[in-house]
Parts: C-alpha cells; sequence; structure tokens
C-alpha cells in the first residue's frame, strides 16, 4: 500500500482513438479538453481496415475512398483540437481489426492515456462492452478511458473506486491528478461485499481513510465513502448521487472491486455509467 503521492499519475501522451461516428464524440471533446486542462500531446488515431473484398476489381478505387473518410475525420478532429489551442498528430492505420491498431500506436507514442468511445447497445447488450473495447483495457500498457458520446469533460467531483490494491493506489494517483488540473473533489469509495469476513469488511474502511488521508495531504479535498452491496450497482449508485462526472478505477485488484476482465462488474460499471470511466494500469 502506498504511503505517498508520487508524481507519476501524469498524463503527458493521450492518444484519441476515433471511428468518425457519433460514438466518438464524447471520446473526443474529453480527450482534447485533457490536454488543455493538463497540458498533454495528442495523437489522433483511426483504422482502415484491410478486407477480402479489395483483392477483386475496384479495390483500389474502395481503399482510396475509406482512405479518403479516414482522412477526412482525423482532420475534422485536428481542427475541433486547433479550435482549443492543441497541436495534434494524426495518424491512420491499416489492420484487420481496430484493436491491434490502438494498441500498435498506443505503444508507439508510449502514451500514458488511450481514450475510446462507448459504443451504443440496447437492452441486456447495454450492460457488457464490445470485444474490442475489453481487448483494449486488457492488453494495452496504459491507462484506458472509456467515454459515453454525451460526456463532457468533468467539472463536479471523481469518484475513485479502491479496495487498498496496487492497482487502486495507481488510480488514486491518476485520480489525485486529475483533480489537482481540475480543482474538482474525490469521494473516495470502497466496497463492502457481503460474505466478507469482519476483518475485510473493517478494511474498507481503513482503506478509504488512508487514501482520503493522502489526498489531503496533496491539497486535493477527499472525502471517504464505504458502500455494502454488489461492487457495479454500489459504484454506479455512488456516482449517481454524489454527482461524479468521472469514475476512476485500478485495472486488476484483491477483490471484486478490482477484478477488471475476470467478471462482469467492470463492465457493467463502464457498459452503464453515465460518464467517462478510467481504468488505470498499476
Amino acid at each position: 500500500m502506498m504511503d505517498q503521492l508520487s508524481p507519476t499519475g501524469r498524463f503527458e501522451r493521450i492518444l484519441l482513438a476515433t471511428d468518425g461516428s457519433e460514438f466518438s464524440l464524447g471520446a473526443e471533446r474529453v480527450a482534447i479538453e485533457m490536454c488543455v486542462k493538463g497540458g498533454a500531446s495528442l495523437t489522433v488515431t483511426t483504422s482502415v481496415l484491410s478486407s477480402p473484398e479489395f483483392d477483386t476489381m475496384g479495390a483500389a478505387d474502395a481503399m482510396a475512398q475509406k482512405e479518403a473518410e479516414a482522412e477526412a475525420n482525423l482532420n475534422r478532429v485536428e481542427a475541433m483540437a486547433i479550435q482549443a489551442g492543441v497541436a495534434c498528430t494524426k495518424v491512420i492505420r491499416y489492420g484487420d481489426d481496430p484493436y491491434k491498431d490502438i494498441l500498435a500506436e498506443s505503444e508507439h507514442i508510449n502514451a500514458d492515456l488511450i481514450v475510446v468511445g462507448r459504443r451504443g447497445r440496447r437492452g441486456l447488450a447495454r450492460l457488457m462492452l464490445g470485444d474490442a473495447t475489453l481487448k483494449v483495457i486488457s492488453m494495452a500498457k496504459c491507462s484506458v478511458m472509456v467515454v459515453p458520446k454525451a460526456a463532457q469533460m468533468w467539472q463536479n467531483r471523481l469518484l475513485l473506486a479502491t479496495d487498498g490494491s496496487r492497482s487502486s493506489d495507481a488510480a488514486a494517483v491518476a485520480a489525485g491528478r486529475i483533480a489537482h488540473c481540475c480543482a474538482a473533489p474525490i469521494t473516495v469509495l470502497s466496497v463492502e461485499v457481503p460474505g466478507h469476513s469482519a476483518e475485510r469488511q473493517a478494511e474498507a474502511r481503513q482503506i478509504v481513510q488512508r487514501v482520503a488521508r493522502l489526498l489531503k495531504e496533496g491539497g486535493i479535498e477527499a472525502e471517504p465513502l464505504v458502500e455494502r452491496g454488489e461492487t457495479h450497482h454500489v459504484v454506479l449508485d455512488a456516482a449517481r448521487e454524489k454527482g461524479c462526472d468521472l469514475i476512476v478505477m485500478g485495472s486488476h485488484g484483491r477483490t471484486s472491486m478490482g477484478r477488471l476482465l475476470l467478471g462482469s462488474n467492470s463492465e457493467r460499471v463502464i457498459g452503464k455509467a453515465e460518464c467517462p470511466v478510467m481504468v488505470v494500469k498499476g
């Protein structure tokens, strides 16, 4: 467990992955505004997917059309960035799966954060994330932020979900850095999971008090909160009730709070949250 906040939570190189659809609009806004607030550099990338049909007659024309659409998409985002005072690098990648292109570009620029949009779904499908997004979160070496299409840059309050694990400590550092840049308070949440021992339940309170204290020592307004219930319900309810417009979580943890990609809890948080969700690697 950390005993101080380090400066390693900085986001200096942000990679925005966009497909030009309405579902990327929130990610585009948030990525650009993060660069404005934090002074980060921005790389925006999109994919031109190869297809077996390009081996047939007319392949050159079809590829040229896809490239033109990709270039127009990047130019549109670049214009938004320039208007906000942010210089950006545009990259078109070619491949057979967008997630591979996103991961390759993130490693190429040594990104600190990947920002992606969240696809729209209905009914039960809305509870779960798409395969590509899951692969990016699971396989990326850096942190990943998933942004709903209607989301804006946070300005009210951050929700930090923690279980005291190393990954959650990294999330605390990242949340502290973001809160400092945006002058936003943080609600530090830990979940008492039904069925856990009395010792583990007591530990949840110790964890939030410790993290909140360290954030306060860093000059950040932090409120500890412990709730009992199913992890994804508790996180979503707390974010809504506290008016949080960014959720920050670690990528792995000691309890169901942090077992991202190993179950449905994290997928449901990211898939149902009304605000952006940042998954921090550490």
